[in-house]
């Protein structure tokens, strides 16, 4: 018995199956995640007052603009960290976390048409970067903000 081959005829098996239940999930990427540049993006996706707090963020979310010339797969956010969850490397080190954690979910699970503004908390540098992951999942969906959901 050829133990590679069963493993192959397995790992075939699976592949198939995940493409087959959930058709729309496989492969599904936005292509690119811009930066918000300007003040008044912020101010306007903050007065849309569509946002959810988590113990590792905040997260706001309104819709893009109908002038601004973007492609249908990006999305743009914004980091915000204030001089209230610490001095500068605490606060530096909080938006490079939330930039990894877009990076790595809202690649994959982030609505587009929206932008997105994500806001440190106190925790956030400290915090666990797997829960801090969730944390940004679960928001995403409490903003109705999740590309899998119909809305």
């Amino acid at each position: 018995m050829d133990r590679a081959g069963t493993i192959t005829g397995i790992d075939e098996r699976m592949t198939t199956t995940a493409e087959v239940t959930t058709p729309g999930s496989v492969g599904r990427t936005v292509s690119t995640i811009a930066r918000l540049p300007k003040r008044r993006d912020f101010l306007r996706i903050a007065a849309a007052k569509r946002r959810w707090a988590q113990p590792g963020l905040v997260l706001q979310a309104a819709p893009a603009p109908d002038d601004a010339c973007l492609d249908r797969d990006t999305i743009r956010v914004g980091f915000t960290a204030t001089r209230k969850i610490g001095g500068a490397v605490v606060r530096n080190r909080a938006r490079r976390r939330l930039r990894a954690a877009v990076r790595d979910v809202m690649t994959t699970q982030a609505r587009g048409g929206l932008d997105y503004v994500l806001i440190a908390r106190a925790g956030t540098a400290g915090r666990n970067y797997a829960a801090l992951k969730d944390d940004l999942v679960t928001a995403l969906g409490r903003c109705d903000a999740l590309a899998n959901e119909k809305g």
